[in-house]
């Protein structure tokens, strides 16, 4: 037996009122995107009981009618009963909405500001990671702590498990064994209920129709499963806990492995570099693995407002790498785009895709809008690496 280590992961449902508010900030950008792909959108949302609050920056020449899309989403999710504190028809909905500053506006606009390319956005550094625990080169926790919150909206939606409410969460920790993941050592599940479902009976039917079938070939009889551990959980979501955007950044990411630059997707549209420079840096990182150059790796960019080259690039292995870590570096610098605007050109981000990246995850999807999840630098990679 080698080095034991520990890593847990949390997800939450669609439901939880920080992800709520993520939907409704990113349904709002795809709305404006659907009329004006170069709209400029900055939008932040709140929600407590009964009320949901949208407030930002605007610059487009479409129209959000914010009021309607609050109350779709809140419909989407689930929230159509009074009884989980806030429902789709009767939730007040306060909307304030302003225009960009044009003193941001001339730095990421070509042609206009100091620089005349395309410049970011913002300063910042973001991180993209990825590694090969997993088909989705994701880390292990994140991703069975993502099954398990879909597994329960999908127990919720299909009536397989009775009186469930939209609000939930999970945590998983996984023992790794010399930085290989060993198994499931504990499972956390939080699920809101109406009281009409007896706590006993709600523990059984999650543990058989929501835990194990997802995490069956991890776990032991040493396994410890907490299920609503403190009892009920008849009051949830935003009657429970305020919701704001952006307040689940390590969830939409990689559940704390490796390393986060402090911004939030969600309610920004791509030009902002927290968004788009995180799905580039996750598009590198993830290549790198598919390439077999690196059987974990963290990718760290950089940006100042306004300029279009990054300040700096660095790739981190973790000491996995098969090839020095200064050549991958070089590789990533001529394959991968990396300003701005050759960003936005490569994954294709001016298109309304966003409201479904804002639960359950940005990173290790299948689906053909995540083209930051493409491996289609890989075989470039590894052929110029010589391996």
């Amino acid at each position: 037996m080698g080095k034991i280590t520990y890593v847990t992961s949390e997800s939450v449902t669609e439901g939880h009122p920080d992800k709520v508010c993520d939907q409704i900030s990113d349904a709002v950008l795809d709305e404006l995107f659907k009329q004006d792909p170069y709209s400029r959108v900055a939008v932040e949302c709140l929600t407590t009981t009964g009320s949901v609050h949208v407030a930002g920056e605007v610059t487009t020449n479409g129209y959000a009618d914010v009021q309607k899309i609050a109350r779709q989403t809140l419909k989407d999710i689930g929230y159509t009963d009074p009884q989980f504190g806030i429902d789709c028809d009767d939730a007040g909905v306060w909307v304030a909405i302003h225009e960009q500053s044009p003193d941001i506006s001339q730095g990421v606009s070509e042609d206009t500001g100091e620089h005349k390319e395309q410049g970011a956005g913002d300063q910042g550094m973001m991180y993209g990671f990825a590694c090969d625990e997993t088909p989705e080169l994701m880390p292990l926790p994140i991703m069975l702590a993502h099954k398990l919150t879909r597994r329960l909206a999908y127990a919720r939606k299909e009536g397989i498990i009775p009186h469930l409410g939209p609000d939930g969460k999970s945590q998983v920790s996984v023992e790794y064994d010399d930085g290989k993941p060993k198994r499931v050592t504990a499972v956390v599940i939080a699920q809101q209920h109406k009281a009409e479902i007896s706590e006993q009976d709600l523990k059984e039917q999650i543990m058989e129709h929501v835990i194990k079938p997802i995490v069956k070939e991890w776990v032991d009889e040493d396994t410890l499963y907490h299920i609503n551990a403190t009892g009920a959980f008849v009051v949830g979501g935003p009657e429970g806990d305020t919701g704001v955007t952006g307040r689940k950044i390590i969830v939409d990411t990689y559940g704390g492995v490796g390393r986060h630059g402090g911004g939030a997707f969600s309610g920004k549209d791509p030009t902002k570099v927290d968004r788009s420079g995180a799905y580039a840096a996750r598009y590198i990182a993830k290549n790198i693995v598919a390439a077999k150059l690196a059987e974990r790796c963290e990718v760290q960019l950089s940006y100042a407002i306004g300029v279009a080259e990054p300040t700096s690039v660095n790739v981190d292995c973790s000491g996995t790498n098969k090839i020095d870590e200064a050549k991958i570096a070089q590789l990533v610098r001529k394959h991968f785009p990396l300003k701005p605007a050759d960003i936005l050109k490569q994954l294709d981000l001016r298109r309304p895709i966003y409201k479904k990246t804002a639960a359950y995850g940005h990173f290790g999807r299948e689906d053909p809008d995540f083209k930051w999840e493409a491996t289609d630098k890989a075989e470039i990679l590894k052929k110029e690496a010589g391996i």
